[in-house]
Formats: structure tokens, C-alpha cells, sequence
């Protein structure tokens, strides 16, 4: 199939694709720098030119081109639309993994709903990255084609293995997969403020740490106003004069459509009114605005957006010919997709009056007739004109007025944030616009736009958060300025109601309360949340789930807020309202929960949970052992490792689980095992807790791992290893269920009272020095042979600093030095050890599912389109 052919069946377009779209895909290297206007169809360029360069393009284009497409959106309102653009495309192609139910709505195709089938190898599955989370998501079939559609906070947080709104265990799995076969498409980048440095700085470092070709990752930079420069950072300006540019050629502007919309007619003139004053704004655009038509109005606060709203829902909208809509980042997702879905749909007799802040300006498919902007930096202008008149089709009517600061300074001043510490920017966009009479894309000045880096992540820092150990006071490194600017930092929150008698009792313990579902989460700017918390009437009410402790914890003062956490608030506290969405403590009324979705899932929610082997079906230790030896045989056929890597990870799949034939793993399992004298590795039941038998934070792969350690790596089965391999072979035991990593330490609430041979007691994560594994069946090889794992006596020797003094470990490395020298001194890097990881545990995970679809028949029905968890 043709790119020409592809793009006609699935867009429907019959004129085929413009020239840029056809030069992005059938390019021998695909570009990194896209300078196209808005409105153009780069969503389309980006994901029907990755389809067809991964599946029809010719051999050696198809095997250079990742098999994870990973799209990044600055605002979250673009996320959904790019994933249903994308669901849609690939349905019409016959490639979707997945059925949706489509719907037909005033000409247009939506999407009600749609769950993507990850274990169909031969379609594509669209994920969406939105916070919330589901445990059979993207991360567990890492050798399929995927897309994954998410905003700079949550693609970049897990770019940094700090993944927001993710359980700590899981980061290193989509911090190695997204580091690694993955396309990076960043869409809108004048947005992305600090996120932008960090984009340029991770392609530089997967150049330079572990892999000459970038762990088979590439990354794209699109803009309507792309510079260059805005891409130097200190580790990758060296690259920038070799990044292959696109711009509009002489083809593109010869095409009816594209000149069309290039000569788009859009008359501006300055505004009456002036910033902040609600009651003359909403006067004005109510004057300029045409009954039928659609006017759009983008202020630059969520604030005085609300303000605006309330002043024009004084004035109009009150009847069903008339509508209007606020838009901004502080909605729920099922309230934002209807704001969203009001605002698109053709307006009434009286037309549609959309009252927006900056989301509006980034990708979003809406033209209006009039537009109003508040005054902006010059690249924010030229998105928001290209919301006017978007196609050319309106050239009689179209009218654009931009309103400006007042006149005194000290007002001034207080109206111009977000950018108050750009004043020279502000003033630079009204002498422009001041010369101006249109502002359609042909009649825009050329201008040099600076983009300053206030905060650049460097290589030690990377190197650093590949730990996701919190220190001793429990802390994590904080992210959040290379994620995006300081001041937006957010918190995401929800709300839940359930029975309090005493007025103080913490919310239920049990799974279905741990995680939020997608649809119940708001994005909070995390000064009003704090603001919000110490507040009289919420003081007490809002918790955050412990993982160390599996237990709710509740949140006493600010001290206890970090950005790109979740909290959940009970609804009786309010701040949120189904109209303007977040209102802090400006809201009075109960929130109206969307409620607690019951689902079955494999996360560890907590440090001590086994929620992998809580399946709902006995399976002996041998039994789940050879089942995780099959998928990862089936992974590893349809990627390619050296031999090395590849016999690391078989020997650690038949080795992972040696651990949970400790006494203490066997003492938590439920009552009524089918079989006495068998040891077990997963069950169905009422399990106990770790602190009930005396050893919490207990964690069986730990002992897996020492044990391992202390066999000579000849007798592992896997005649390649050598003794390097074997520390990487104990790594990946450790850590695959993402709790034992880079350091081997005691938690809190660990003790142990009585010395051994007259030396202090050494303890970690619930293991014990001189602890005994007795000898265990691991399954079979492939020639049908038994692997019986001896009795072993364990040493923590290795958790000490420098070498080991003790045998069995005399005079060997110690854990630490082990990890370190596998990751940093044997060039494998920390993108490709967490890859590794994420190979060893996806096969882990899918064995567990299948002993639970063994006893319950996994079938997953579609959920709402507004009900999705962590994926579209």
C-alpha cells in the first residue's frame, strides 16, 4: 500500500495527502524539526506517516522505524482528540487493536467507547497517558506496536522514572520501554517552557549513555513558529546543524487547500476593553459576536476565565439557542470532554460563545469567525489567530481583536501572569500587532523568538533518578522543574464520599479505593491545593495511600503536598464545581463523586503487597516458573538482543521466584491449599500480612536474588553466563517487581532483637541474615529435565559497603558496586538495564494474568468513553 493510498482510507480525504504529509513519511530519515502552520495536519503527517514507514514502507525503512510511537501534547484538552483521530484512522485501516463503538454525530464520526486489545500482536493498540493507571496497560506487551498519546507531565515524569500518577513500581518499566524502539513526536514545543530542555537533553543522553544509536529512539520538535536555537541545550548542541528540517515547499503552496488556507483573511483590531476588566470584555464580545457563528475567546488565567464566564452568563446563554462554554486544564475528564464536545459541535441559531484560557491554543480542531485574545508572547498569538478562520472559508466574516494591559502600570502588573517575568515579550507582541492589519499566516512578520532554559536535567542527574529509592526521610528527587515551568506545577485530586461516624475515619483499605480511576482525577495548581488543605473546613479530610505502608495516610499541612502526586479529598470538602471545575475554596457544595470503578488488577499498590500472586487460582512455584520461561521465550523472539542479554534474561526467569519458597512467603498464603508438602507461588484466598508472621516489608525476590548470588553461575543452565552476567542476572531477580533495585537497605518498622555468632544482626526488606531456602522444583528445561534449586543458608553480606569480608561473599563487590558496575562500567547504560527490567516483569505479569484467566476468564468489556483507565 501506497502512503497516498493509506492516508485516503483511513482520513477519507480524496485529494490524498498534502506534500509535507508525503515527504514526512516516505523520507529515508525522518525529519526532526516540522515548521508547519497550524491547521495543516501534522497530527495526521505524524501518525499515518509512522503507520506506514513501521508497516508498508520498504524493508529497511521498516526496521528503522520504532515499533512505539510516543506522542507528546503540552495541554491535556489535545489528548483526547489526537487519541480519537488516531482510534478512528486505524479502525478504517483494519489496524486497530481493539473494537470501539462509533457513533455518527452531525457528520462527523466519535468515538462512545473503546478498550485497546493489548495482547492482538498484529494491530496497533492507541494508549492514552492521563493518570490513573490499569495493570494489564501498554508496558506488558513491549514488543507490540503501540501508540501512546499523553501530556508533557505524564510522558516526561516517566521519561525521568518519576512517573506522576503512577505506582512507584511500575516506573522504571515505562521509563525503559519509552527510552527505548520509541518515536518521540513533541507537538507545539513554543508550549513545553522547561519540559522543552529536558526533550533535547534525554535524545542526547540516550546517545551518550549505553548506545551509539540512541537505544533505537529518535525524536521530532513540531511548531508553527520552530526555531532552531530554542533546541540548544548544553548536551545536544552539538547535534543541532545535523537535525533534518521540514518546512512547506513550493508543492505544498501550489495545493489549492494549503493556499487557501495560507491567504486566510483575518482583519485585527485592538480591543476596547482591557485585560481584567470581565464586565466590558464580556460587553464587547457579546457586541462583535455573530448570531450562528462561533466566537472564541482565550484569556490567559483559569481565574479570569471563570470571571469572564460569569460575566457573560449574566448577559446570554441562558436559553438553548444560545451556548456557552467555558474551557480550561481544572476539569475532571468526562466534565472537559463535554466542554470540549459543546464548544466543537456546530453552534445553535444564536451561536457559541467559547470563553477559553491557553488550551485552546495548541492542536485543537475549532475555528471561530471572531476571536478575541488577551495580550501573549508572540508564539502564543500566532496559535491562537490560527483558531480564526482556520480554512479560509469565512473571509467576509472573520474578525480578530486582541485586548491589551491597563493603561497604569501597577495594574498592569497585576494582570500579567503568567507571563509577568516577560514584560519585554508582552511588549513586543503589541508593537507588532500595533503595525498590523491581518493576521493570517501569510501577512505574519518573521521574527526571532527567544526561549530561555531555566532549568536543564544533566547526565549526573539523570544517572541519579535511576534509583527510585525515597532517602531515609522518605523524600523523592523532585522532577517537577525539568518536567514544566515551577509555576505550573500541579497535584492531581479526587473525590470520594464514604461513611466517617466519628467525623475523622480514613477512607476503606480495600483495592478498589488504592488507585483512582482516570475520569475521577483534576489537575490542581499545587499552591491553590495547599491553599485548599489548610483551609478550616477541609483541614483533615484529604489523604494520600502510603505504598511503603499500604495504609492511607492523612495529609496534616503543606509540608505533606508535592507536585505530580494524588490525593483524595472527601467530597463533603468541595472545591470543585461541574461548570467551572476547580474552584478551590471557593466552593461550597459537595462534589458529586464519579465514583469508585471495581476491576480486578495485578499493580502492587503497597511495599508489602503479593497482588501478583493473588490469583485466584494455586499454582505451584515449578508451575508459574516454566510459564514465565514461555513468554519470555515469546518476547524474545520478536526482538532482538545479543546473546548475552538474552541468556541473562531466561536464566532469570527460571530462577525469579526461588525466593518465595521462603518460610515466611508460605506463611502469609491463604488456607486450603489443594496439595500439602508443595510450595507455592500463587493462591487464592484471604492472604496474610507480612507484619502478621513478623516480617514486614518482606520481599521474596530479594532472597531470590542473594541466593543466586551465592550459586556459581555455571550451575544457573545457561553455559554463556559469565560472572558480569551473573550480576545481572540477580539484578533483574531483584527487581522484578520494581521494590529491590540499586540499594538493599532496612525500612522502617523493621527490627531484629538477637545477634548472630556475637555480630549485630543484619536485616533488610524482611530477609534475615542465615534465613533458609529449602530445596525447591523450578520447573523443567527445554529438554524436560527437573531444575531443583538446592537448600541454601543466605547471606546479606552484600547489602554492606565495599567489599565483602564474610563468606560466603569474601572478597567480592558489594551489592551496590555490582548494580553500578552492570549499569555504568559494562556500557549497558540505564536505559537498557530498566528495558531489561521491563522485559523480565512484562513476562511475569502476563504469566500471573494467565493463572488468573485460568480460573476466571478474562473478558474485558468496553468501558464509557468517559470512563477509560489509563488508556483511550
Amino acid at each position: 500500500m501506497t502512503f497516498d493510498e493509506l492516508f485516503v482510507k483511513a482520513t477519507g480525504i480524496t485529494g490524498g495527502p498534502f506534500p509535507f504529509q508525503r515527504g514526512f513519511a516516505e523520507a529515508q530519515e525522518p525529519p526532526n524539526v516540522v515548521n508547519v502552520p497550524t491547521g495543516l495536519g501534522k497530527t495526521a503527517m505524524v501518525v499515518l506517516g509512522w503507520l506506514w514507514r513501521r508497516r508498508y514502507a520498504p524493508e529497511h525503512i521498516r526496521r528503522g522505524t520504532p515499533r512505539r510511537l510516543v506522542y507528546c501534547l503540552p495541554m491535556r484538552v489535545l489528548v483526547e482528540q489526537t487519541r480519537d483521530n488516531a482510534v478512528i484512522w486505524l479502525h478504517k485501516l483494519g489496524l486497530l487493536a481493539g473494537h470501539p463503538e462509533l457513533e455518527e454525530h452531525e457528520g462527523k464520526t466519535i468515538i462512545a467507547s473503546h478498550t485497546p486489545e493489548i495482547t492482538d500482536p498484529s494491530n496497533v493498540a492507541v494508549h492514552v497517558l492521563m493518570g490513573g493507571e490499569n495493570a494489564m496497560d501498554w508496558d506488558v506487551y513491549p514488543e507490540h506496536d503501540a501508540i501512546l498519546i499523553g501530556t508533557q507531565d505524564m510522558l516526561l515524569s516517566r521519561a525521568l522514572n518519576r512517573g506522576y500518577a503512577a505506582s512507584r513500581a511500575r516506573w522504571p518499566i515505562q521509563f525503559g520501554l519509552l527510552h527505548t524502539d520509541s518515536l518521540w513526536v513533541f507537538d507545539e514545543i513554543q508550549l513545553m517552557g522547561s519540559g522543552l530542555a529536558t526533550t533535547t537533553q534525554l535524545e542526547a543522553f540516550r546517545h551518550l549513555l549505553g548506545s551509539r544509536d540512541g537505544h533505537g529512539c529518535s525524536s521530532v520538535w513540531m511548531s508553527a513558529t520552530m526555531q532552531r536555537d530554542w533546541l540548544k541545550t548544553v548536551d545536544f548542541k552539538d547535534r543541532i546543524d545535523t537535525l533534518l528540517r521540514l518546512d512547506l515547499t513550493n508543492d505544498d503552496h501550489e495545493n489549492d487547500e494549503v493556499r487557501r488556507r495560507w491567504t486566510a483573511v483575518k482583519p485585527v483590531q485592538k480591543a476596547a476593553a482591557r485585560i481584567g476588566d470581565a464586565a466590558a470584555l464580556a460587553t464587547e464580545v457579546l457586541k462583535a459576536h455573530k448570531p450562528g457563528t462561533r466566537t472564541i475567546v482565550v484569556v490567559n488565567t483559569v481565574k479570569r476565565a471563570c470571571e469572564l464566564h460569569k460575566a457573560m452568563n449574566k448577559l446570554w446563554g441562558a436559553n438553548d439557542q444560545e451556548r456557552l462554554v467555558l474551557l480550561h486544564s481544572r476539569f475532571r475528564p468526562p466534565d472537559r470532554e463535554a466542554h470540549v464536545g459543546a464548544a466543537l459541535t456546530d453552534p445553535p441559531v444564536g451561536g457559541t460563545i467559547v470563553i477559553s484560557t491557553q488550551v485552546i491554543e495548541a492542536g485543537v480542531d475549532v475555528s471561530a469567525t471572531t476571536l478575541f485574545t488577551e495580550l501573549a508572547p508572540w508564539a502564543s498569538l500566532v496559535q491562537r489567530f490560527g483558531r480564526c478562520n482556520r480554512r479560509g472559508t469565512q473571509n467576509e466574516q472573520a474578525r480578530v481583536f486582541w485586548v491589551d494591559l491597563p493603561t497604569k502600570k501597577a495594574e498592569a502588573e497585576k494582570v500579567s501572569p503568567p507571563y509577568h517575568e516577560q514584560p519585554e515579550e508582552l511588549t513586543k507582541s503589541a508593537q507588532w500587532l500595533s503595525t498590523l492589519n491581518d493576521v493570517g499566516i501569510k501577512s505574519l512578520p518573521k521574527v526571532q523568538l527567544p526561549f530561555e532554559h531555566a532549568h536543564v536535567i544533566r547526565k549526573r542527574d539523570l544517572i541519579d533518578l535511576f534509583d527510585i529509592t525515597p532517602d531515609l526521610a522518605g523524600n523523592d528527587i523532585d522532577i517537577d522543574r525539568y518536567v514544566r515551568e515551577l509555576e505550573d506545577s500541579d497535584v492531581r485530586v479526587f473525590w470520594r464520599a464514604w461513611d466517617r461516624p466519628k467525623g475523622h475515619e480514613p477512607p476503606p483499605n480495600d483495592k478498589a479505593w488504592r488507585r483512582p480511576v482516570r475520569d475521577e482525577l483534576c489537575s490542581v495548581p499545587i499552591g491553590d491545593f495547599k491553599t485548599f488543605v489548610a483551609s478550616k473546613k477541609v483541614g483533615g479530610q484529604v489523604w494520600r495511600w502510603d505504598f511503603l505502608d499500604g495504609q492511607w495516610r492523612r495529609v496534616n499541612d503543606k509540608s505533606d503536598i508535592y507536585p505530580g502526586q494524588t490525593y483524595l479529598a472527601h467530597a463533603s470538602t468541595g472545591g470543585y464545581d461541574l461548570t467551572t471545575g476547580w474552584v478551590g475554596t471557593q466552593g461550597n457544595a459537595a462534589v458529586d463523586p464519579i465514583g469508585v470503578v471495581k476491576r480486578e488488577e495485578l499493580t502492587d499498590d503497597a511495599y508489602d503487597g503479593e497482588e501478583l500472586s493473588k490469583t485466584g487460582h494455586w499454582q505451584t512455584i515449578a508451575e508459574h516458573t516454566d510459564q514465565v520461561c514461555q513468554e519470555i521465550k515469546d518476547i524474545l523472539a520478536s526482538l532482538s538482543l545479543n546473546n548475552g542479554e538474552a541468556a541473562a534474561l531466561r536464566t532469570a526467569a527460571r530462577w525469579h521466584d526461588w525466593g518465595k519458597a521462603h518460610r515466611k512467603f508460605q506463611e502469609v498464603l491463604p488456607e486450603g491449599a489443594p496439595r500439602e508438602g508443595e510450595l507455592w507461588a500463587k493462591a487464592k484466598g484471604e492472604w496474610k500480612r507480612y507484619r502478621d508472621v513478623g516480617r514486614p516489608h518482606f520481599r521474596h525476590e530479594l532472597a531470590s536474588a542473594l541466593a543466586v548470588l551465592q550459586r556459581p553461575h555455571a550451575e544457573l543452565g545457561e553455559a554463556k553466563l559469565t560472572e558480569e552476567d551473573l550480576n545481572l542476572v540477580a539484578y533483574l531477580i531483584a527487581a522484578h517487581h520494581g521494590k529491590v533495585r540499586l540499594s538493599i537497605r532496612s525500612l522502617p518498622n523493621e527490627t531484629r532483637s538477637h545477634a548472630i555468632n556475637g555480630q549485630p544482626p543484619r536485616f533488610a526488606r524482611g530477609v534475615w541474615d542465615g534465613d533458609e531456602l529449602p530445596g525447591t522444583d523450578l520447573g523443567q528445561d527445554k529438554d524436560g529435565q527437573r531444575i531443583e534449586a538446592p537448600a541454601f543458608t543466605l547471606s546479606l553480606e552484600p547489602m554492606e559497603l565495599g567489599l565483602c569480608e564474610q563468606p560466603p561473599f569474601a572478597g567480592q563487590p558489594s551489592w551496590v558496586e555490582r548494580v553500578i558496575r552492570v549499569r555504568d562500567a559494562f556500557g549497558m547504560g540505564p536505559f537498557r538495564l530498566a528495558y531489561m527490567e521491563a522485559l523480565l516483569r512484562a513476562a511475569d505479569w502476563r504469566a500471573s494474568e494467565g493463572a488468573k484467566a485460568s480460573c476466571t476468564p478474562m473478558k474485558p468489556e468496553p468501558q464509557p468513553h468517559a470512563t477509560e483507565v489509563g488508556h483511550g
